[in-house]
């Protein structure tokens, strides 16, 4: 299962009844969909908070126990996160501090490696992806090199410096908080893609998806043969085909996840993955319109003070006792 963006409220912005209201939604739609699927394996791609970047300690310390206690998954599913810029900022903002503790308590460092039966995924912090020196960005770019390395090892490639090898090799499945580079989203034609005129407006590279620097990097490094992102909170399927030499193609799909959150988007959506070494099938879900379930409340409050009147109203022994 493969969600984003849940933007849970903390103690800043919102009424406590929207913020109540909110988490309720959430923990009653992630619960029905495990229940539904059980899956294996849980990635959250970014902005799991609404005010990571600006929380002090002990808020933060409450808003990690407060999205485990929403989104508790069973002890046979893992659950992987990626950060994204509202849990600790953009890039020009982010402090050690506010790197440390999110890496530290969600277990999510600026790169990693996760192999699972001969499939392989690569989780990164898209903040880490400016390549300007910056000390995160150079633990991030070493991390992703050294990947790059045992992947090409694994293949067969002799063009190689590492001793490491995967038990099977595949291509890499990458999963981030941003979109790689694309100019807008003017070429999503989903129905749940932003809708007119916004999506027709140009992205800014680092603001709303990677430099085009930076994805050449990461596709020329790791050969993905798909990728996962957030961020917009709509939904996009682009194929992409990189030609880095004459004699060397690397194509593959681009899914951008829309946010799992009514306060992004009428209807909250995730994305299901069947994953093979040879394969990658995606399932999009769609959770209720807002007002559908606002609907459905009211009419199941009137059933109940009907049925609540009706009974109240027949003259038997047991509704006086009730009364």
């Amino acid at each position: 299962m493969v969600l984003a963006d849940t933007h849970l409220l903390g103690s800043r912005n919102g009424h406590w009844f929207d913020k109540w209201r909110r988490e309720w939604q959430m923990h009653r739609a992630f619960q029905t969909a495990m229940t539904l699927h059980q899956p294996e394996i849980v990635f959250v791609l970014g902005d799991l908070f609404d005010e990571g970047k600006w929380c002090s300690q002990k808020e933060f310390d409450e808003y990690v126990k407060t999205f485990f206690n929403l989104f508790k998954v069973p002890d046979e599913t893992s659950m992987y996160f990626v950060v994204g810029n509202h849990d600790i900022g953009f890039h020009y903002s982010i402090t050690p501090q506010l790197q440390s503790r999110f890496e530290k308590q969600l277990a999510a460092p600026p790169v990693k490696l996760i192999s699972i039966r001969g499939n392989h995924f690569v989780l990164i912090n898209s903040m880490a992806m400016e390549r300007d020196g910056c000390a995160l960005c150079s633990r991030a770019v070493d991390e992703i090199d050294k990947i790059a390395d045992i992947l090409k090892c694994s293949s067969g490639s002799l063009l190689c410096k590492s001793h490491t090898r995967l038990e099977r090799y595949s291509r890499p499945i990458v999963m981030q908080h941003y979109p790689l580079y694309r100019e807008s989203d003017s070429s999503c034609t989903e129905p749940d893609a932003a809708p007119l005129p916004e999506r027709n407006n140009l992205f800014v590279e680092r603001w709303h998806c990677l430099s085009k620097e930076s994805t050449e990097y990461l596709v020329e490094s790791l050969h993905p043969r798909a990728a996962f992102g957030g961020h917009t909170h709509h939904s996009c399927m682009l194929r992409h085909s990189f030609v880095p030499t004459e004699n060397h193609k690397i194509e593959f799909i681009e899914y951008t996840v829309p946010s799992f959150s009514w306060r992004n988007r009428p209807d909250p959506k995730y994305y299901l993955l069947t994953v093979s070494p040879e394969e990658v099938k995606v399932s999009k879900c769609a959770m209720p319109r807002e007002w559908n379930m606002q609907v459905t409340a009211v009419v199941m409050l009137l059933v109940l003070l009907l049925y609540c009147k009706y009974q109240i109203s027949r003259p038997t022994p047991s509704n006086y006792k009730l009364l």
